[in-house]
């Protein structure tokens, strides 16, 4: 069994705690307070798409269509990079890099596609099939 996307959920989970915990107790000093809700917004939803890919990899050893839960998988995984990451950068770099909030959309595209994909990959793959 290949558990990447489960490594990988374990490991976003983690860097959520590490990045809210970082955030509230030495950012709130260093960045203004429109930064800082920009890069709680980042773990916010970081730690949302770390559940979905910790159930979307799950799945996988399920009876669903795998193919879908794996396109879901790194389709929240690219979402993470770029919606969560743009919002980092964009809160850590400040006004003058506000062109990677263009990056933002493309990352909230991505993660709606996965729920897309997982939400497809629970119909059997033959739709003659009964359930």
């Amino acid at each position: 069994m290949n558990h990447f996307f489960l490594k990988i959920a374990i490991i976003v989970s983690a860097l959520s705690v590490a990045l809210g915990a970082f955030a509230a107790h030495a950012l709130k000093n260093i960045i203004p307070a429109t930064s800082l809700i920009t890069f709680e917004t980042g773990v916010r939803y970081q730690f949302y798409h770390a559940f979905a890919l910790l159930i979307s990899s799950t799945v996988l050893y399920k009876n669903c269509n795998q193919r879908f839960v794996i396109l879901a998988c790194r389709f929240f995984s690219f979402g993470l990079i770029f919606f969560c990451g743009s919002l980092y950068l964009l809160a850590m770099l400040g006004p003058d890099y506000k062109f990677l909030g263009a990056i933002t959309p493309i990352g909230g595209m991505c993660f709606i596609i996965g729920w897309i994909f997982l939400f497809a990959s629970i119909y059997p793959k033959n739709v003659n099939q009964k359930s």
